[in-house]
């Protein structure tokens, strides 16, 4: 394991845990997202494979008492990455509706999105392999897409 995903591993937790005392850490998500999304116009999923903190759990702990099992085929479909990333956008952009323009509540929705799919990926990651939820990864999705278009 690189030393980077060790650092990133802390910085998920920090969001995961930290997030649910303090919501304002949930904009380190809106951070990482604008980031890496730039990134991706030069790089395409770099980020996926390198720097993702969730990605790095995965490899550093769920790897250990993965299944190993294959994908389920529908995973590799792309028009299911597609319907995985319409409904957590839509989920998103239902909950800051929602919300209006409470900063701590905005905060806390990203920290809890990102709990939520944090457990998602070590269930996955633990049933079939590791990175499972990296071939479905709203963000994965769109780098990917990003990366393409621009190369």
């Amino acid at each position: 394991m690189k030393k980077s995903q060790k650092i990133m591993i802390w910085f998920l937790l920090i969001i995961v845990i930290g997030g649910l005392f303090y919501p304002l850490l949930g904009y380190l998500v809106v951070g990482m997202m604008a980031f890496f999304l730039t990134l991706s116009y030069f790089k395409g999923r770099y980020w996926c494979w390198n720097y993702c903190p969730r990605g790095a759990l995965l490899d550093g702990l769920i790897s250990k008492v993965s299944f190993k099992k294959p994908l389920p085929k529908i995973f590799t479909k792309m028009w299911f990455r597609w319907l995985v990333f319409v409904v957590f956008i839509s989920v998103f952009l239902l909950r800051i509706i929602h919300i209006g323009g409470d900063l701590f509540a905005i905060g806390a929705m990203f920290v809890s999105m990102c709990l939520i799919t944090t457990i998602v990926a070590i269930v996955l990651g633990v049933s079939t392999k590791q990175r499972a939820w990296c071939a479905i990864c709203p963000m994965g999705t769109l780098q990917d897409k990003m990366g393409k278009i621009f190369h």
